[in-house]
């Protein structure tokens, strides 16, 4: 018991069953002895009772060989041995004739015949149950049994036996053999169905990494896309300034120093796990960097009382459209809505640069190309786990629009939108800086 948890509880679940299994195979060999050939001293003389023991022990220890051979054959570790499944058959074959001739012809005596008769039906079961290990259609391991089971009465009848015994020597073959046959079976198929289960476990385990590293890239490309998009445009800004001796240039770098500082903030807490996109201050961000980059940004619609999980992910498709409009499109305006109707939250930005604005301006958003990114994919997966849908594509007249729509959990009222004007379109209320974010 070698090691701090012991020699057993060092090893994995699949490699227990497998030493589990093996050991069970290694027992066979005794209890074919111990039942098949150390009866034979108390029935049959010597020295036929040290032939027919050498005979069923040698069968035994090749038997157990052929064994562990095989079941590192199932496991894929080394080639099927073939030359030592041929052995053991004939082996097999061989005794059993051995052991039925010593029934039938040996000296006479009180049970002389029965032990030697049943050393025959015990051969030929323990040798078909091993060679059944080298199978793996469940069809041929039948064939193997009523096989040996007829060759069994095929040899008999012609050595002497009668047919009644013939056939009760047969059906003995079809039970024993049948007994060995299903345990090696069952053994190997629960040994494998072990080790996939496994597998699949560990399968499962790297799916599981490989979906949160997705879920990291996509939050570190939303959190890096707009604050880059904004730092490369107030450095130009700055840089533009300074050229013409203007003094905002320096106000303008402090608010690149701000952001760089909030994007190192905002990195750390996606690293953690624990950002979430607040709405209300999506929409101020985006009003903010929209004005700054010289886009006509209009906010409109009710922004409280929405619940978290659906705030959260229509403040991620506000801050994907941001990033897209700043670095994809040549916008002008940008119109940024929130309706409540019929039970549905309806986000939708609009902005008059369809003709350039790159991932945002194809309608089947889900096929990123090569180096257009893949945002609007992230969204539409953020968008599945609340039940929403993201549509974007052209509206027309250089108009691209995005739309994400959002089922509310039941008993959720948030606040009601503007009553619509006369036309039936409704009315938007433009919502300042200062308003969204109090």
């Amino acid at each position: 018991m070698g090691g701090r948890g012991g020699w057993w509880r060092g090893k994995s679940t699949p490699a227990k069953v497998e030493t589990y299994t093996r050991w069970s195979f290694h027992t066979f060999p005794f209890i074919e002895v111990a039942t098949f050939a150390l009866p034979a001293f108390g029935y049959v003389p010597a020295p036929v009772n040290w032939i027919l023991f050498l005979l069923v022990s040698a069968h035994a220890a090749l038997g157990a060989v052929t064994a562990s051979l095989t079941l590192d054959w199932t496991r894929g570790r080394r080639p099927l041995p073939v030359r030592l499944l041929w052995a053991l058959g004939t082996a097999t074959v061989v005794i059993a004739v051995v052991s039925l001739l010593v029934a039938l012809h040996g000296p006479r005596g009180t049970d002389n015949g029965a032990a030697a008769g049943t050393v025959f039906v015990g051969v030929l079961s323990f040798g078909i149950g091993t060679l059944a290990l080298a199978v793996r259609e469940t069809r041929r391991m039948v064939y193997g049994v009523l096989g040996a089971a007829l060759g069994a009465a095929a040899v008999a009848v012609p050595a002497g036996v009668s047919a009644t015994g013939a056939a009760v020597a047969a059906g003995a073959v079809v039970l024993a053999a049948g007994f060995f046959t299903f345990t090696s079976a069952f053994s190997v198929w629960l040994l494998n169905a072990v080790y996939e289960l496994d597998e699949a476990r560990e399968t499962r385990a790297r799916l599981a990494v490989a979906e949160e590293r997705l879920r990291f890239g996509r939050d570190l490309h939303d959190v890096m896309g707009r604050n880059l998009a904004v730092v490369a445009l107030k450095s130009e800004l700055a840089v533009q300034l300074a050229r013409r001796g203007r003094p905002e240039a320096v106000e303008q770098m402090i608010e690149v120093q701000r952001i760089a500082r909030e994007t190192q903030r905002e990195v750390r807490e996606v690293v953690r796990g624990y950002r979430e996109a607040d709405l209300r201050t999506e929409l101020s961000g985006a009003q903010g960097v929209l004005t700054a980059a010289g886009i006509d940004c209009e906010v409109s619609g009710p922004v409280t009382g929405l619940p978290a999980e659906i705030q959260s992910a229509l403040g991620w498709v506000v801050r994907e459209a941001t990033t897209n409009v700043l670095r994809h499109g040549d916008a002008g305006r940008c119109a940024v809505s929130l309706r409540v109707s019929e039970g549905r939250v309806t986000l939708t930005v609009e902005n008059d640069g369809a003709a350039g604005t790159g991932t945002g301006s194809r309608t089947d958003a889900d096929t990123a190309e090569p180096g257009r990114g893949s945002g609007l994919a992230g969204l539409r997966e953020r968008l599945r786990e609340v039940d929403g849908v993201l549509r974007a594509g052209p509206a027309g007249d250089d108009l691209f629009r995005l739309t994400a729509e959002v089922p509310l959990p039941p008993g959720s009222v948030p606040e009601r939108a503007p009553d619509p004007e006369p036309g039936g379109s409704p009315r938007p209320v433009p919502h300042p800086v200062s308003e969204v974010t109090s």
